[in-house]
């Protein structure tokens, strides 16, 4: 039987199962326990676990994620989430001294499993504090792991398995998926760190979205089908560790990378798969990236709208690469909703 789900939802039933399951998973940061609930995800789970368990915290990013650190050394299991990632930064020290690398210091004796949530994305107005992509900075640092789910149902496996882990997970989240909508099983599963996730098989060309962006590929994929270009998408899932695998197979197949990104390209997770790839096919391959304007986040909505990619400009990417010219405009642009994930059943 299908059952359809938002991406909220997912994210929330993933909690849910996982602190009925295991008594040591807590859930910590600003508005977890208000009516709100982090766009709905901790929505209700102070009522049912009581404060002990789902709890408020200060406006202090340090003292706070120390605080999830220390209890994950001493056995909890933290879900930790933090409303924007732009102010992770005022906790790295926590996060890159700390939880990263006290299992390797310590030998295998300790282990930091928290997870933390980190929400990213465009939002009219919002500008430049508050809409930074900053996960590659994150999969510089050994010992993190970071993934990024796209559809529903990756969302809520891959939280379950991040919390399961004993390593500490950085989980982004696009707020624009919030609303994203697929098929959810309600049994507790896991997805595997490191698999990407092929959304439509094509021929003439990859396009790999990271985050939000896997979406936009999708769109730009129904618009190249348009014209006769057949592009294979691709959601890479986890960003650390990657499934350069299934991403090398396709442009092995192809011959032509597009890499969009919910960041900047410059020594970002674009830079990483195709050097990566390059490595890997040694050259050969047609290439282009795609990502924030090399400037800061504008707060006006026309300026906004040039700051990021869009499926437009994804399309036209790919058409170059594939047919050699620029001469090409994408008319119709195909709404979200038509390029549902309808798998993986």
């Amino acid at each position: 039987m299908d059952r359809i789900l938002t991406y909220t939802e997912a994210l929330h039933e993933a909690a849910d199962q996982e602190m009925a399951r295991d008594s040591s998973v807590i859930v910590m940061g600003q508005g977890v326990d208000d009516f709100r609930g982090i766009y709905g995800t901790t929505k209700g789970l102070v009522d049912k676990f009581g404060p002990a368990r789902v709890f408020d915290t200060p406006l202090s990013e340090e003292a706070v994620t120390g605080i999830g650190v220390g209890a994950a050394l001493a056995g909890l299991r933290p879900i930790q989430t933090h409303i924007r990632m732009d102010f992770m930064l005022l906790a790295m020290n926590q996060i890159v001294n700390i939880a990263a690398k006290s299992s390797s210091m310590y030998g295998g004796q300790v282990h930091v499993p928290i997870v933390i949530r980190a929400v990213i994305g465009r939002s009219w107005g919002q500008g430049a504090q508050h809409s930074q992509g900053l996960h590659s900075l994150f999969m510089h640092v050994p010992g993190l792991r970071v993934v990024a789910p796209t559809i529903p149902y990756d969302a809520k496996g891959l939280l379950i398995q991040s919390i399961r882990d004993d390593n500490p997970v950085i989980f982004v989240e696009h707020r624009m998926l919030h609303s994203q909508k697929g098929h959810v099983p309600a049994e507790s599963y896991t997805i595997p760190f490191g698999k990407a996730r092929v959304l439509a098989q094509g021929k003439d060309v990859t396009l790999v979205g990271i985050s939000h962006m896997a979406l936009e590929c999708q769109r730009a994929g129904v618009c190249l089908g348009e014209v006769g270009v057949e592009a294979e998408v691709i959601d890479p899932v986890s960003l650390s560790p990657l499934d350069m695998e299934t991403i090398t197979a396709s442009v092995r197949k192809t011959g032509r990378l597009v890499v969009v990104d919910s960041a900047w390209t410059c020594c970002g997770a674009s830079a990483e798969i195709i050097t990566r790839v390059g490595e890997e096919l040694d050259g050969g391959f047609r290439f282009r990236r795609l990502g924030f304007a090399p400037v800061v986040c504008p707060t006006t909505k026309p300026l906004e709208n040039l700051f990021y990619p869009d499926v437009a400009r994804i399309s036209k990417a790919a058409y170059v690469l594939v047919r050699g010219n620029d001469g090409w405009q994408p008319g119709h642009l195909p709404s979200p909703e038509i390029v549902q994930f309808k798998g993986p059943f």
